[in-house]
C-alpha cells in the first residue's frame, strides 16, 4: 500500500507510529524497543512515505488512539482505512473485528463463526497477525479458544497485547464478550 506521509506519536504504551495516503490510514505501527527503530520500522513498511506532519483527518485519528490508550474508551470506527492491496478475506475479518468495542473481546473462533467460516479461526488468527492497522483494528482484542490470551505479533509479544487490554478495562481472567 502506498503511503503519502507517516508521523510517530505518543501513547502510554510508547511511542506509535501512523501512515496514510488520501484515501486514508493505511498503516499503524505500535511502538518497537526505540524510537528509532518504530522509525526504521515505518520506513521500511512506506519507503515512499515522508515523515511529515499529518492532516486534520488524520491527527483526529492519532487523537482518538490517545484517548483510546488513555482509558477514555475512543470510538476508532470511524477511522477512514485505506485497504487497497489487502485481500478480501483479510478486509473482511478487519471489518468484523472494528466491531468490538473497547473493553471487550471475542475469540478468533467467534470471528470466524461471523463470518460464516466456523472451521477458519486459524486463518482469523493469521488475518489478524498482519494487521497493518494494529489498534485501529483491534486484533489485541481477540483472544485464543477458552478465553486465553493466545500470540501477538507486536513489540513486546502477549506482554504488550495484555497492556493494551488493560488499559481498555479488560484483566486476565475478566474479558466480556461482545
Amino acid at each position: 500500500m502506498a503511503a503519502h506521509g507517516f508521523t510517530l506519536f505518543d501513547t502510554p504504551i510508547g511511542r506509535c507510529g501512523l501512515a496514510w495516503s488520501e484515501r486514508g490510514v493505511v498503516g499503524v505501527q505500535l511502538p518497537e524497543a526505540s524510537e528509532t527503530e518504530t522509525r526504521e520500522r515505518m520506513l521500511h513498511r512506506f519507503p515512499t512515505a515522508a515523515e511529515t506532519a499529518p492532516p486534520p483527518e488524520v491527527q483526529n485519528a492519532i487523537d482518538a488512539i490517545i484517548a483510546l490508550f488513555h482509558g477514555n474508551g475512543s470510538d476508532l470506527s470511524a477511522v477512514k482505512l485505506d485497504m487497497q492491496g489487502v485481500s478480501p478475506f483479510h478486509r473482511r475479518v478487519y471489518e468484523e473485528a472494528r466491531t468490538i468495542p473497547p473493553g471487550k473481546t471475542l475469540s478468533y473462533g467467534d470471528i470466524a463463526a461471523r463470518l460464516g467460516a466456523r472451521n477458519a479461526a486459524r486463518a482469523v488468527g493469521q488475518a489478524l497477525g498482519r494487521n497493518p492497522f494494529a489498534i485501529v483494528v483491534p486484533c489485541h482484542r481477540l483472544l485464543a479458544a477458552g478465553g486465553k490470551i493466545g500470540g501477538f505479533s507486536a513489540q513486546g509479544g502477549i506482554d504488550t497485547k495484555r497492556r493494551m487490554l488493560a488499559l481498555e478495562g479488560v484483566g486476565q481472567g475478566n474479558a466480556r464478550s461482545v
